[in-house]
């Protein structure tokens, strides 16, 4: 049996084979020993060609040649071009929707819920006065009631189903749509045993408007807070600048520029037509998008200026002025058996306007009515000053009655100056004076509302106009700016 003679490269020893020399070293394993470490190194130095070293790799090697480094600027500018188009085409159409939402979706919500808030006033307020007329109540001033509560119901079911779930305001249209049929139920009630002789009716009735004043109406007020919220927000996202788009513009225009200035440089060729096209693509996308900006902004501030933020004013005045008329009638519903709702009256009326001489011009007094003259645009400002003309004759004539009432002793006396059915006498009451008031405030509700659609129709049209015009000119300055360079790398051919 042979004996080992020999060791490999590596010192571990190599039997010998049957007719090989026993002497000499072993060759073969240390072959492949050598072999091994040799290639694996240089495996590993070759890195993927998608990998991020293999990237910079790639992007050294271009940018040693000048169709290289075309070849880059022409990438780099076609991303920035289709970016600014993309970009300002996306932030457009966020205030596009914005202010869409602004005319079809918050602010009829907005209004829907001071609606349902004067609506709730005004049939309390009416239901009172077909109290006190009792048997003689005219059949307009029921007809009257009766419209407002259907006024309501429906306006809180179109809110209901405009407003999405997650909403706060689904909280407090569930609350009014509960509370409602129970008033109505009281009123009723209220008015059977009126109609009976039943004395019971009588606080009936002031329970009834006590569930208004400490249920309805707070809840109706909540409602229109929170859509008020919502209006104001997307007001704030309709009008927002994109800055985004101007900084993208600025920087696509500067590279824009320096690839031009390196062109000129290293051809002394002054113009590239399709850099230039480039260019003139992006500076008109983003004078478009500036000027759509401000005349969009400058339209929707309008709207809010001579529309929304004047019929939240009047709202309030309107409101105050059914609440200071409910307090009149509720005062003789109870006989003057307490002073409840003469301070009351007198609350609601300083908060509505302060007791100053007649002759002090509107604007100089102070209180919701004042105010809503303050913020009212010129057509309707003459209509709220009318209206409040109208206001301190009705707080004349509550004075004269209450004269009657609390000097001469004579509460029918009082009655009949306050509301009557008597046709001959109606237009020298206090209820024709509020009425007019009422009237005249509607009508300058009315042309706020006009007012505000006139302004903010269509600037969701001119920024989607312009979104899809910025996306077309970003396409257009990256294909010119592929040309402009691909004209330049054809002459490396």
């Amino acid at each position: 049996m042979a004996t080992p003679t020999g060791s490999g490269a590596r010192g571990v020893a190599v039997p010998a084979r049957p007719g090989a020399p026993t002497t000499g070293p072993a060759v073969g394993p240390a072959v492949g020993a050598a072999a091994g470490p040799a290639a694996g190194p240089a495996a590993r130095r070759s890195p993927g060609a998608l990998s991020p070293r293999g990237l910079r790799a790639r992007l050294a090697r271009a940018s040693r040649t000048a169709p290289g480094r075309l070849r880059l600027a022409g990438a780099l500018l076609t991303v920035l071009t289709v970016a600014f188009g993309g970009l300002t085409t996306w932030q457009l159409e966020s205030r596009a929707q914005a202010a869409e939402r602004v005319v079809s979706y918050s602010q009829p919500l907005s209004q829907a819920a001071a609606d349902i808030n004067r609506s709730l006033a005004d049939a309390d307020t009416t239901a009172a006065s077909g109290f006190l007329l009792a048997g003689t109540e005219p059949k307009a001033v029921r007809d009257r009631y009766e419209q407002d509560l259907s006024t309501a119901a429906k306006l809180i079911a179109d809110a209901a189903a405009r407003t999405t779930s997650s909403s706060p305001a689904q909280v407090w249209l569930a609350k009014l749509n509960q509370q409602l049929p129970v008033y109505a139920g009281l009123v009723e009630t209220a008015r059977a045993d009126n109609r009976l002789g039943i004395p019971l009716g009588g606080a009936y009735l002031r329970y009834a408007s006590e569930q208004m004043r400490t249920v309805l109406l707070p809840a109706a007020a909540q409602l229109a807070a929170i859509e008020n919220d919502e209006l104001a927000g997307d007001y704030a996202e309709a009008k927002a600048a994109p800055w985004g788009a101007y900084v993208l513009a600025v920087i696509t225009l500067a590279a824009l520029a320096w690839v031009q200035v390196l062109l000129f440089r290293r051809t002394n060729r002054v113009f590239n037509p399709g850099l230039l096209g480039a260019t003139a693509a992006v500076l008109a996308g983003a004078l478009w998008l500036a000027v759509t900006g401000l005349t969009t902004n400058a339209a929707l501030k309008d709207s809010d200026r001579d529309g929304a933020t004047p019929l939240r004013a009047l709202n309030a005045a309107r409101v105050d002025v059914l609440t200071a008329r409910l307090a009149e009638n509720l005062h003789y519903v109870a006989r003057g058996s307490t002073a409840k709702y003469a301070d009351q009256w007198s609350k609601t009326t300083d908060h509505l306007s302060k007791d100053v001489p007649k002759d002090t011009p509107e604007d100089r007094r102070t209180g919701t009515l004042p105010d809503a003259f303050r913020l009212a645009p010129g057509d309707a400002q003459g209509v709220i000053g009318k209206a409040a003309q109208q206001y301190d004759e009705w707080r004349t004539r509550h004075d004269a009655a209450k004269k009657l009432e609390t000097e001469n002793a004579d509460y029918q006396g009082a009655l009949d100056a306050t509301v009557t059915a008597k046709p001959e006498d109606a237009p020298k009451t206090a209820d024709a004076a509020f009425n007019t008031t009422d009237q005249l405030l509607a009508q300058a509700a009315g042309i706020e509302q006009d007012r505000f659609r006139a302004a903010a129709k269509g600037a969701d049209g001119d920024l989607r106009a312009a979104a899809v015009a910025v996306a077309v000119l970003g396409l257009v300055a990256a294909a010119a700016a592929l040309r402009g360079l691909g004209r330049r790398l054809a002459e490396y051919r």
